[in-house]
């Protein structure tokens, strides 16, 4: 363990403030269009974040520079151009880094608390110590080379990185000023903090997982909302029609998506995937690919919706198998997971035994956490099925995953047409195994025509 966790879940939802309804556990099950969780209103959220925030700060900091070997770190953002790292450690309150925002971990050594300081004109909700005072050294960058000489680290860690945007927060201009202000004699002890970020931004508290599935809930339940007749009306409604309607509903609940979603359709005798202005029609196989951003935390899921033609009652059975095709090719990946294990070893395991099942897959599955596509290995790219340098990182326990990919099959009822059966959802790995955070797609929602 790299850090102070709490230890079980019962704890972190003992310590989670009300959310409006009884909590929510990890689950393997998907409940079928599910009721919509209420959202905290916006005081509220703030408290809960800022908690959560100072958590992580005092447990994962310690651990991750202890382990890395890395005795200070320092982070630099200006206002509306925050860094991924900097980004994710101001509070609620603070929304932007303000003019220039420096942030500096120290750790003394010795088992002594890790300084948190910043040099910096604005105080950022009393998770950092001041740290500079203007009246006394009007150089900024001056006052950051003075704390840093005076505490003489063997390592200090900037953000920079050709591989992972998340660890390549300094910019070129603020890292020449900052080489301009720093002592000769410590200039050669700057190293990468690429591992740092990586680390920081990857890694899950209990107290946010006890708070996660609430947040996938939330995103399950708009889209049942989404796939069903209250949105769609069969012969009238286009799948443009349906993505803008969740970022109406997104709206009125106060919440953000973090990109665009995507409906499109599939179609016996048409090819590829129908979007835009294209109309629902009955006997359609809809997608979709849906995201939102609650309480720090993102989601990302891809469902699939067949819309019943007269007299039916359910999907056509080469549609409800080729869904079963990708639940075993998760089921192929999620045994995959190792602590240490890369994402490329993952891929090209679960790939082979996917492939020797009679399956066709194409695996895309990333981490997930403060930032939809978030920071960690990679496991596998849907333009790329080999290994790539992105997957080379190792999978590490307590982090979460957006469990993504396709398998494709030739559906009879469709004349032997090659559908794609695109799926993706949020999980956890706990260091031993991979569980679902709201369950997973089993079964093709069903849109009545009539």
């Amino acid at each position: 363990m790299i850090a102070r966790h709490i230890t079980t879940w019962a704890a972190a939802l003992a310590a989670t403030p009300a959310l409006g309804h009884p909590p929510l556990l990890l689950a393997e099950t998907e409940v079928a269009a599910p009721a919509l969780p209420p959202t905290m209103a916006p005081r509220e959220r703030a408290s809960l974040e800022n908690r959560i925030l100072r958590e992580r700060l005092d447990t994962l900091i310690p651990g991750i520079m202890r382990a890395e070997g890395i005795d200070l770190w320092l982070l630099v953002a200006r206002e509306y151009f925050e860094e991924p790292v900097v980004a994710t450690m101001l509070d609620a309150e603070n929304m932007h880094a303000r003019r220039r925002t420096i942030l500096i971990f120290h750790d003394p050594g010795e088992g002594r608390p890790v300084e948190r300081l910043t040099v910096s004109r604005y105080g950022l909700g009393g998770l950092f110590a001041p740290a500079w005072d203007p009246d006394k050294q009007p150089d900024q960058w001056q006052a950051v080379a003075d704390l840093i000489a005076a505490r003489d680290p063997a390592k200090i860690a900037v953000n920079s990185s050709d591989l992972y945007q998340f660890a390549d927060g300094m910019t070129l201009s603020q890292y020449d000023r900052f080489m301009a202000a720093l002592p000769a004699g410590l200039k050669g002890r700057v190293v990468s903090g690429e591992t740092l970020a990586i680390r920081w931004l990857e890694t899950r508290l209990p107290s946010e997982m006890a708070l996660y599935p609430t947040v996938v809930r939330i995103a399950h339940a708009v889209i049942g909302e989404a796939f069903s007749r209250k949105v769609i009306t069969p012969g009238v409604t286009t799948a443009e029609e349906v993505q803008w309607w969740y970022r109406d509903r997104l709206m009125q609940l106060g919440l953000t998506p973090w990109f665009h979603p995507s409906v499109a359709i599939q179609r016996q005798s048409a090819k590829g995937m129908l979007e835009g202005a294209e109309v629902i029609r009955p006997g359609d196989l809809l997608w979709t690919d849906f995201g939102i951003t609650y309480l720090r935390l993102n989601t990302d899921t891809q469902h699939l919706a067949y819309v019943l033609k007269p007299g039916e009652t359910e999907a056509p059975a080469g549609l409800r198998a080729g869904l079963a095709n990708s639940n075993r090719v998760q089921d192929f990946l999620t045994r995959a997971f190792r602590v240490g294990r890369s994402g490329n070893e993952a891929l090209a395991i679960a790939r082979a035994d996917a492939i020797a099942a009679g399956l066709d897959p194409s695996i895309y599955t990333h981490p997930i956490g403060h930032h939809g596509h978030g920071a960690g290995p990679s496991i596998g790219f849907w333009d790329n099925q080999n290994a790539d340098p992105r997957g080379d990182g190792p999978i590490r326990a307590n982090t979460a995953w957006s469990i993504e990919l396709t398998s494709y099959a030739n559906v009879p009822e469709w004349g032997g047409q090659r559908v794609d059966f695109r799926t993706e959802e949020d999980a956890f790995f706990d260091g031993k195994s991979v569980r679902y955070i709201d369950g997973r797609q089993t079964e093709i929602t069903l849109i009545p025509s009539d």
